[in-house]
């Protein structure tokens, strides 16, 4: 990676700062108009879900990779600025934190109102939910969102700028893909989902535990991920356990989604107090990733960079 790759991911930050969120069409919309029709039965369900997780991510990525590629032809500053929008499209920290913030403070001021709201950013059914169970249900969402929707796609890029730029991209893109894969198609009753499903969980594995690290480390709590380490058997996820129950320990708070698992950090569900702090964790570890990102961008070694071993001293 080179200077032009940190230069990316600053790029990327600061367009997720000021815009938030792509305007429509958004790329990860029409990714997910090309993933609808294929949501169906199937005769051979398995073998339909394998190719769909295996030639669906690859597309969008080469999609990406090619845009990329096609733009630093014409300068390498414009190939920067669109690996930087690339970036922006396949994550989100901004949205996430402004969401999971707005459902918090709703929650105690109209509890009907915080349930709808809590669609945004969870998928499970609200309608029953205590004020204590929806800030429950926004913290946790948030701490999982952390790592599926930045740490992640940060990492792909990161591994995809050791190759080029448009590599980078395009790894940002795969990555998201196949999140977005998942959380279409990847339920139990959907057999042409499967594969994705499992795609998703080998994609997440490492991304999820960094983010525990990233909670940890912005909550100043560095024993937080061993202290959750014994509640995660019962959550069905090998991987969203981890921030979360990061999460619930560094709060002192319990989180639970009723009938599934119960991350007992504390006695009691979160106050609009202890929530808001748990949001502008996930706040900070997020800027956390951003700047780990930049910095690992601007130290590593670029192999398409024939001045890669002089890069740190005025190369590219």
């Amino acid at each position: 990676m080179s200077r032009r790759a940190a230069w990316t991911v600053l790029i990327a930050a600061l367009l997720d700062r000021l815009v938030a969120e792509p305007p429509d069409p958004h790329p990860v919309a029409l990714f997910g108009r090309l993933v609808a029709p294929l949501d169906r039965a199937w005769s051979h369900p398995r073998a339909a879900g394998a190719a769909i997780a295996g030639l669906l991510p690859a597309i969008a990525a080469a999609t990406v990779g090619g845009l990329v590629a096609l733009a630093e032809r014409r300068g390498r500053g414009l190939g920067v600025l669109a690996a930087a929008v690339a970036l922006f499209t396949a994550t989100s920290h901004r949205l996430l934190v402004e969401t999971a913030g707005d459902v918090v403070a709703t929650s105690e001021r109209d509890l009907d109102a915080a349930r709808d709201a809590l669609l945004a950013l969870a998928g499970r059914d609200a309608s029953d939910l205590s004020a204590g169970a929806v800030r429950s249900a926004a913290v946790e969402s948030a701490a999982e969102n952390l790592a599926d929707g930045l740490v992640a796609p940060l990492a792909g890029f990161c591994l995809g700028a050791l190759v080029s730029l448009p590599a980078a991209a395009a790894g940002a893109a795969w990555v998201k893909a196949v999140n977005t894969l998942d959380s279409m198609l990847g339920y139990p009753e959907k057999a042409h989902g499967t594969a994705s499903a499992r795609l998703d969980d080998a994609v997440a594995w490492l991304p999820a535990r960094a983010s525990a690290g990233l909670l940890a480390l912005a909550a100043g709590d560095p024993s937080a991920p061993v202290r959750a380490r014994s509640w995660l058997d019962d959550v069905p996820s090998p991987n969203s356990g981890w921030p979360m129950g990061t999460l619930a320990a560094a709060l002192g708070t319990r989180l639970e989604k009723p009938g599934v698992y119960a991350l007992p950090g504390g006695e009691r569900f979160p106050d609009g107090a202890v929530a808001r702090r748990g949001v502008r964790l996930v706040a900070r570890a997020g800027w956390l990733a951003w700047a780990g990102a930049a910095g690992l961008a601007w130290l590593a070694r670029r192999a398409e960079d024939p001045d890669a071993t002089t890069d740190a001293g005025g190369g590219s």
